[in-house]
């Protein structure tokens, strides 16, 4: 299922809010009100991952794995040279990567990352946190498999089946004449306003633009006429195509659909910290669909010895990169009817690792890239971290979501937020 507009239910029919004045808008909020955590698995080649140049100067190599990115450049912080310390391997990193290696007495309580962001700030929302997966269930629940915890050994599992994340949507989204929510009546206020700005710029506007403002009004009025019969989000949208979950060659259409509906659940108010993972560790997928007969962790572990090899698990990372920018290009199409522009504006999008180089199964200069808000992150850059500790990085993503911490994990290794990434 391709990720269009049209995957994202009636929240998603038209990105209104980035072509008008702010002033029917709440005021910007001087945070990140939403966290996405997307996860690949099994490092990289870094030579063929490293941005050419450093800080907004820099640009993606012809050819390397970050280059599908190109158009998001502007808006990217990619970081290098962060460590996870005293850690290494799959296992290792898939339990440190959003922990900081944490225990009970530290911050976070030995929960990940997101875990801990959605305690904060999940509160009242269908889902505190959503976790969404693509084949993560075959090998079981373990520390290559999983990557969220809500404590020191107690896993977060996601769900890698779309059909049911779409009936669990569905579930808690607002049935056909049942009273409005306080967040719908919100929406509800925010639409009116936005038609009475758009039919007031109609009468000023060159005869040229009217046209399109007419189409807004349109699709306006549709999404007034379905706030009040039955809430803006009365469906999850239709229900994806149905295929095995764990089918290899289905790979690609899982992901499209976990997608599409990570963007539904954020676009419908569903909840504010949701996370992706694409597979695990370790992991066996082969990626068929792109001609490769080798499986991708099989890949990872190619030396530069065997180009032909390094050249096959670029493609296969090449393509998970363009699912990243997949994900981007979604949330900057749905508008954010709570705060006003577009759901990229008010999210934080962290995609993440658990080793760097994947062959020599290491967790140094662990590769991240972080997207969205950016009236925080501002102007696109590639930050060199000088093998910083992760969990200088884990305190950004805190702060940046609000939250007033300087350590998260544990302290042992520094205290305070990545230099240059969060105050």
């Amino acid at each position: 299922m391709a990720m269009t507009r049209r995957s994202f239910g009636r929240a998603g029919l038209i990105a209104l809010g980035a072509g008008l004045s702010r002033s029917a808008w709440a005021a910007e909020p001087a945070t990140a009100r939403r966290l996405v955590i997307f996860f690949s698995p099994n490092g990289t080649v870094p030579h063929r991952w490293r941005p050419v140049g450093t800080g907004t100067g820099y640009s993606f190599a012809a050819g390397s794995i970050l280059e599908p990115l190109t158009a998001h450049r502007s808006g990217l912080v990619v970081v290098g040279g962060v460590d996870f310390k005293d850690t290494s391997n799959h296992e290792g990193g898939m339990r440190a990567m959003l922990t900081g290696n944490g225990l009970t007495s530290h911050v976070g309580a030995g929960a990940s990352i997101d875990q801990y962001v959605a305690s904060q700030i999940g509160g009242g929302m269908a889902f505190p946190s959503l976790e969404l997966g693509v084949h993560t269930s075959a090998w079981g629940a373990s520390v290559q498999t999983r990557m969220s915890y809500s404590a020191p050994g107690n896993f977060v599992p996601p769900d890698d089946d779309p059909g049911h994340v779409h009936s669990r949507l569905a579930q808690k989204l607002s049935p056909v004449g049942a009273a409005l929510t306080p967040a719908e009546l919100r929406r509800q206020k925010v639409l009116d306003l936005v038609y009475q700005e758009v039919t007031g710029l109609r009468q000023v506007v060159p005869v040229a633009e009217k046209a399109r403002l007419d189409q807004h009004l349109d699709a306006l009025s549709a999404m007034q006429s379905s706030l009040a019969a039955g809430g803006l989000c009365g469906t999850a949208g239709p229900a994806p195509v149905g295929t095995d979950p764990a089918s290899n060659d289905a790979f690609p259409a899982i992901t499209d659909a976990q997608l599409s509906l990570l963007v539904t659940a954020l676009s419908c108010g569903l909840t504010r910290v949701a996370s992706f993972q694409l597979s695990h560790t370790v992991g066996p997928p082969v990626f068929s669909w792109l001609g490769l007969q080798e499986g991708h962790h099989s890949l990872s572990h190619k030396g530069d010895t065997d180009p032909a090899g390094v050249d096959q698990y670029v493609a296969a990372e090449r393509w998970v990169t363009g699912r990243f920018g997949a994900l981007l290009d979604a949330l900057a199409s749905a508008p954010d009817l709570e705060l006003g522009g577009n759901l990229l504006d008010h999210t934080l999008v962290v995609w993440c690792k658990e080793m760097g180089d994947g062959r020599l199964h290491d967790c140094v200069s662990v590769p991240f890239v972080l997207a969205g808000v950016p009236s925080l992150l501002g102007e696109g850059r590639f930050l060199e971290a000088g093998g910083a500790p992760h969990q200088k990085l884990l305190v950004s993503i805190a702060r940046l979501m609000g939250l007033d911490v300087m350590t998260f994990g544990d302290p042992s290794y520094g205290t305070g937020p990545l230099a240059g990434l969060g105050a």
